[in-house]
Order: C-alpha cells, then structure tokens, then sequence
C-alpha cells in the first residue's frame, strides 16, 4: 500500500512559481529546501525573474530552476509562469523565505484532495504571521469584510501568495492584474468562477535577507483597485 501510494505520487507533476527581484541571498537557500520537500514527486521550479540587478537568475538557474523574464510587475511575473508551467498541480510562491517549503504538501494534498484552489491562510486555526505591522493586519481584515461582503465568499486572508492550483483551471481565474493587486484578483475570479477554494494554515516568517518589496499603501490602492474594478464584471 506504501508503495501504491509513493508511485501515485510520482505520477503528479508539480510546478512551483516563483516572481524575484533582487533575492540573490534567499535563492540558495529556498530552491534546495523545495527540492527536499518534492524529493520524488516530479516538479520543476520557475523563477520569474522582473530585473534584478544581483545574481538571482544566475544562481537560480544553477540551482536547477527554469528562469524566465518579466519587467513589469509581480502580477504579471506571475501569470507568465503559471501559464509556462507543465505541471498538474501549480504552486505560487514567494522569494524572500516567508513562505515555508515544509507547507509545500499541505498545499498539494488540497488540490489532491479535489479542490481547484488551496490557498494558505495565516488567519484560521493553526495559521499565523511574524511579518505584519498592524496596520498591514487591519487593512487585510477590511479587504477580507469587503470581498467578502462584495462576492459571497467565506475568505479568512487575501493577500496572501502561497497557493496552489488545479491546471485546468487556471485559464478560468482570468489573470489580468500586473501589480500586488493579483492575489486579491485570483481570489475574486474564483469565486465568481464558482471554482472549489479550500483554506489551509499556513505560518508567514520574516524576510530572511534583502529588501521587502511591499509598500503599505501603495500596494493598498491596488488592492482596493482590483476590487472595484471586479464589481459588476
């Protein structure tokens, strides 16, 4: 029965998607922990990169990631690599360590399990965060009440990029944003597509090295931005 199991296993192929910017310290250490945690199951890893001026596409691609280019924006880094991808399963992923490898088949059990979209939550029973200001927690909790208000969902976090995918959907989650707002407009589509979205926990550490890309407000206009612009489409 083991052996039934590890061969079915093997069978899936997974892909893991990565957008960097200048990630030259956490790359040597997230690929070979991903590795680890998919000893066996077939995977590739896809590092978009969106103009680093480090070596992050050069040791990425010497740790065995696919690497591909994309200037403008994390939303549209992201979209460039799920679409590349060959795998059954997708996973997107950040660079900067928060996201931990050890989650990696939390996440694939739930699309094993018959859902077309798992999505880490840090804010349902065994979730959590070690990298949010208030601030940062409050206006997530507003964009939660206002999705979920808006489209009916049952969403506990939002903004949050450690999630996986079954392929044949992903053409139904329309993925048009270009910026941070692409989390919101993936848990928006869907829904609206009527997809099956399960949440699981998962735990956000800090930014092992560099510089966080994230700017508070910024990134919080664009969220509130794809949410309106998904009311009545």
């Amino acid at each position: 029965m083991h052996n039934m199991a590890a061969g079915y296993r093997s069978r899936i192929h997974i892909s893991v998607v990565i957008p960097t910017l200048n990630e030259e310290q956490n790359i040597p250490r997230l690929l070979p922990a991903i590795a680890r945690q998919l000893k066996g199951a077939g995977y590739e890893i896809i590092v978009v990169d969106g103009g680093s001026n480090d070596r992050t596409a050069e040791l990425a691609g010497r740790y065995g990631a696919r690497v591909l280019y994309y200037a403008g924006g994390k939303g549209g880094a992201l979209a460039m690599g799920l679409r590349t991808a060959r795998g059954d399963i997708l996973i997107s992923m950040d660079a900067d360590l928060s996201h931990r490898p050890g989650e990696l088949r939390l996440l694939i059990s739930g699309i094993e399990a018959g859902y077309d979209v798992c999505m880490g939550s840090r804010f349902i029973c065994g979730g959590g965060t070690d990298d949010m200001p208030w601030i940062r927690k409050a206006g997530n909790k507003f964009f939660v009440f206002l999705v979920n208000s808006i489209f009916h969902s049952r969403y506990s976090d939002l903004c949050y990029g450690y999630r996986s995918f079954r392929r044949s959907v992903l053409p139904r989650l329309r993925l048009r944003e270009k910026g941070f707002g692409i989390e919101t407009e993936i848990s928006i589509n869907a829904v609206k597509a009527g997809l099956r979205i399960i949440e699981v926990p998962s735990t956000e550490k800090k930014r092992m090295s560099g510089e966080a890309k994230l700017r508070t407000f910024r990134d919080g206009y664009a969220i509130l931005r794809t949410i309106l612009k998904n009311v009545g489409r």
